[in-house]
């Protein structure tokens, strides 16, 4: 059995972190209302309704390249040339035998014309154009409805909406989009030794940076955010403040107070307030978490640390909030193995976030580590653009081997 000054950090009661993100997850019901986004305004937004191409994209056959439109079979003769089609401003006549059209990217194919001959492969004297090259039939023509036939799913409902997914929605020439409403999610962080941004501090003191760092979580994901500040060691205090916020929102995150020690009374509230499970997570950081439902919100009590704090958000509130929004699976990143670009140390027992920045060399892409892993250091965090994740019974890792990498950018 383990002990104190063991090297094996397991321990058989903890829960691991599939197990804690399935059960998450499994408790996570997506909302329900809905509401008309302007399309310039759905940037993170989530479609209620399947959409489909009201007609062909492209709704007319057009020019790849810069060239000149022609018939295939005529061969390698030369073309006279009868007149030109440019974006926007189509060609009316038709192609005959012996001719062709000046043509630009983007611009409508001419009747009679089958293939574009791309400007360097001809040779130009007066109105006669020369092929180089043998033009087959749709060569540099991007046909009708060759992106999107008329009727066809374009993108189904549960559509996390991206940029991409933007210029999809306006090449349909949809100005509006029907999106689940956002997500509301409230949440305060506690402590006495917390304080203001801009204070002095006293003795034991420390600035109040994890509601900071929530924030820019939440805001990348496009919730609606409820910011309750901080709250004081207080049982009323802090009672009065969970009852306001589940209240309010459909998600309270509290950081801090959900250990074991004698000011931390968020444990014990909650067991009375809602139905909160708290686990040890097999995990480092992030050791202490807190789940359940606080009347009808979701609630998370994330550690105090404040690697902890994004660990614990990445791992397990990302993917809640994620589903919650109405986002069709996935909703945890996918993971790269990569090869190490040098030893990482590990005790076995608990699965390992460390902290890590991705490498440019002429093997190929690896990762490192970025120094110091303890969970208070957020400057290392602030470098890292990856969590290298060693399983729980891996001891150490070696320079060359496989790991898994989870990127950051983009997602906290």
């Amino acid at each position: 059995m383990a002990h104190c000054c063991s090297d094996n950090e397991y321990d058989p009661q903890a829960k691991s972190v599939a197990e804690a993100r399935e059960a998450i997850l499994a408790a996570s019901i997506p909302v329900s209302g809905r509401e008309s986004v302007p399309l310039g305004n759905a940037l993170g937004r989530v479609l209620a309704d399947d959409i489909h191409a009201p007609a062909d994209i492209p709704a007319w056959s057009n020019s790849a390249m810069d060239g000149y439109a022609l018939r295939s079979r005529d061969g390698d003769t030369a073309r006279r040339i009868i007149g030109r089609s440019f974006a926007g401003h189509p060609f009316n006549g038709t192609v005959g035998a012996g001719e062709c059209v000046r043509i630009m990217t983007g611009a409508v194919i001419p009747e009679g014309a089958d293939a574009v001959l791309v400007q360097e492969q001809a040779v130009i004297r007066d109105t006669q154009v020369y092929p180089q090259i043998l033009c087959t039939a749709g060569a540099n023509i991007r046909n009708a409805g060759e992106d999107l036939r008329a009727g066809a799913l374009a993108l189904e409902a549960g559509t996390w909406l991206r940029p991409a997914q933007i210029g999809v929605l306006a090449s349909l020439g949809i100005p509006e989009i029907p999106a689940y409403r956002r997500l509301r999610v409230a949440f305060f962080s506690t402590g006495d030794e917390l304080r203001p941004l801009g204070s002095d501090l006293g003795p034991g003191q420390i600035y109040d940076s994890n509601r900071y760092t929530l924030h820019a979580m939440l805001q990348r994901l496009g919730c609606e955010i409820l910011d309750l500040g901080r709250v004081a060691d207080d049982p009323g205090q802090l009672q009065q403040t969970l009852h306001s916020a589940a209240a309010m929102a459909d998600m309270v995150i509290t950081t801090g107070g959900v250990s074991v020690g004698d000011a931390d009374h968020i444990a014990e509230l909650l067991g009375r307030l809602g139905t909160i499970h708290f686990w040890k997570m097999n995990m480092k950081p992030g050791r202490p978490l807190a789940f359940g439902q606080l009347d009808k919100a979701t609630f998370f009590g994330l550690p105090g640390n404040p690697v902890s704090t994004v660990v614990t958000f990445y791992q397990f509130v990302r993917p809640s909030i994620l589903k919650r929004m109405g986002k069709t699976a996935p909703w945890t990143a996918p993971a790269l193995l990569l090869p190490l670009a040098e030893d990482l140390k590990k005790k076995p027992g608990r699965t390992d976030f460390q902290r890590g920045r991705l490498l440019q060399t002429p093997a190929g892409l690896q990762v490192a580590g970025v120094g110091r892993q303890a969970s208070h250091i957020m400057s290392g965090l602030s470098h890292a653009d990856c969590l290298i994740i060693l399983a729980a019974e891996a001891e150490h890792a070696k320079a060359g081997s496989l790991v898994e990498v989870q990127l950051l950018e983009g997602l906290v």
